[in-house]
């Protein structure tokens, strides 16, 4: 055989759209307001644990805390109005999961791209549904139009045909989720384009 297999989605608008914005880890120090927000801990050079969610700030004596709990628990108690405990983490040990400026697509970069710092948790750049190697109950943004972006989804597929021959994934919000493991409860879904979706 001569020659390369032609890609058949280059030259195609429809298939290039722009990337979400990374998700960027900012001490929580830096942060204002805490109550919902995804929250990272852990300690430099030791490791980190994410798919948390926090509320405000506490202060006991002289050292300020943040209120963590696993997201799951987050999403259960803020459905069922009930109340939780929460950990306090100290305040340095926090980091908030914020958004930065998108960069364009990027492709899978070389290992060497891949080496982060251990002094703080890393960027988290979105991956191209297309490109992902699985997306079954990852986190995923749709890009909706130009640059509007669609967070808490995930993933409860992976890539597959619709009826119409597209190429799609269907999502759920994060509570309906969240909601499927805590009440068994089958989630409501949506196809979604998969040209239009990234992975977190």
């Amino acid at each position: 055989m001569r020659g390369s297999v032609p890609d058949p989605f280059a030259g195609h608008e429809a298939w290039a759209t722009e990337s979400p914005r990374p998700i960027v880890p900012v001490p929580a120090s830096m942060s204002g307001s805490m109550r919902g927000r995804r929250v990272l801990i852990g300690l430099p050079g030791h490791g980190w644990r994410a798919d948390l969610r926090a509320d405000e700030k506490v202060v006991q004596g002289s050292r300020t805390y943040v209120p963590v709990i696993p997201e799951a628990e987050w999403y259960r108690a803020e459905a069922e109005q009930t109340e939780v405990f929460a950990p306090l983490v100290p305040l340095e040990r926090v980091w908030v999961e914020d958004y930065g400026v998108s960069l364009g697509p990027s492709g899978m970069g070389d290992e060497a791209s891949l080496l982060v710092s251990l002094d703080e948790p890393p960027r988290r750049n979105p991956i191209a549904a297309l490109d992902a190697k699985s997306l079954t109950g990852r986190r995923v943004v749709e890009m909706t139009s130009g640059t509007d972006e669609r967070r808490d989804l995930r993933a409860v597929t992976e890539l597959h045909t619709s009826d119409d021959g597209s190429i799609c994934v269907r999502v759920t919000t994060e509570l309906e989720w969240y909601r499927w493991a805590w009440a068994g409860k089958t989630p409501r879904t949506l196809e979604i384009p998969a040209n239009t979706l990234w992975a977190e």
